[in-house]
């Protein structure tokens, strides 16, 4: 059997131009993704680039985007002039805090909403996931109101409690749990596992990418909280992270090189957190494609 010299030619043309599309495309795409990634991480840039200039060059314009001149000691200078190690120890209590009853809580109440039939379990769930829609100011004064009624102000169950509960936490475990066969459950039952026990040995290991993204989105909004802990302190030896810095706030004028340098510090926690889950949120969506699990 013979073939034309001129289909074949044809054909060979036909593919190597797909080829060229592809690449072109492929170029584009990484290209478009290169240039959002640049724009979501100018403002970090931004943020060190201000930490390492006089207070004077940063006020000064034409803005520069490097500094003239690179002042590393405004790191240590923002460590000192303020008790920071004490403001750090309250934010990583406060935050470790929050995500450790949010954590409880939400496991308990979304292996509730999941496995449980009990009546009127949907008009709950509704109910519950309908606070969402509440704005947090709203809920300022009359949580303010509570916590002074119970002698809880400057403390730090006062300012944990409070907000520590967490209906999107609820929400996103118990969609997660109800992608977890109930053969499982089934199966540690006819061994004689209590609810309980289930929910701690079987459904907790499975649903870890879901705890995992669920402590990464807590600890980072209580880190950086300011509102609620502004509100529930009433002087330095409890206030967090994000209060501290607004000492550099003063009569003479605002330290932008200082409030600079204390924030890129206080991102680092974050930062190693999402370092350390990463694994774990990566297999949680692989597992999720299909792809995971080995």
């Amino acid at each position: 059997m013979t073939t034309d010299p001129t289909l074949r030619h044809s054909h060979s043309v036909s593919a190597g131009r797909r080829r060229i599309l592809r690449r072109i495309g492929t170029f584009f795409s990484y290209a478009g993704l290169s240039l959002v990634a640049l724009l979501f991480l100018f403002p970090f840039f931004w943020m060190v680039s201000n930490a390492v200039r006089s207070n004077t060059e940063v006020l000064t314009v034409p803005v520069r985007i490097l500094p003239e001149e690179y002042q590393w000691g405004n790191f240590v200078e923002a460590l000192v002039s303020l008790p920071f190690g004490a403001f750090l120890m309250n934010s990583f209590i406060v935050a470790c805090g929050v995500t450790a009853v949010v954590l409880v809580i939400s496991c308990l109440s979304a292996y509730a909403f999941a496995r449980l039939r009990f009546p009127g379990r949907e008009g709950v769930l509704l109910t519950y996931l309908s606070t969402l829609m509440i704005p947090q100011v709203m809920l300022v004064i009359p949580l303010f109101l509570l916590v002074s009624k119970l002698g809880w102000i400057n403390t730090y169950h006062g300012m944990i409690l409070p907000v520590a509960f967490s209906s999107f936490g609820t929400f996103l475990l118990r969609q997660f749990i109800l992608g977890i066969p109930k053969d499982l459950d089934e199966a540690a039952m006819m061994d004689g596992a209590s609810r309980l026990r289930i929910l701690i040995t079987v459904i907790v290991p499975l649903a870890m990418p879901a705890i995992g993204l669920l402590s990464l989105f807590t600890f980072i909004a209580q880190w950086k909280s300011f509102l609620w802990p502004l509100i529930a302190t009433s002087g330095l030896d409890k206030a967090t992270l994000p209060l501290g810095l607004t000492l550099f706030q003063t009569q003479q004028g605002t330290s932008w090189n200082y409030i600079m340098a204390g924030a890129t510090i206080s991102m680092v926690p974050g930062v190693i957190l999402a370092i350390v889950l990463q694994r774990v949120i990566y297999k949680g969506i692989t597992v999720g494609s299909g792809f995971g699990g080995r």
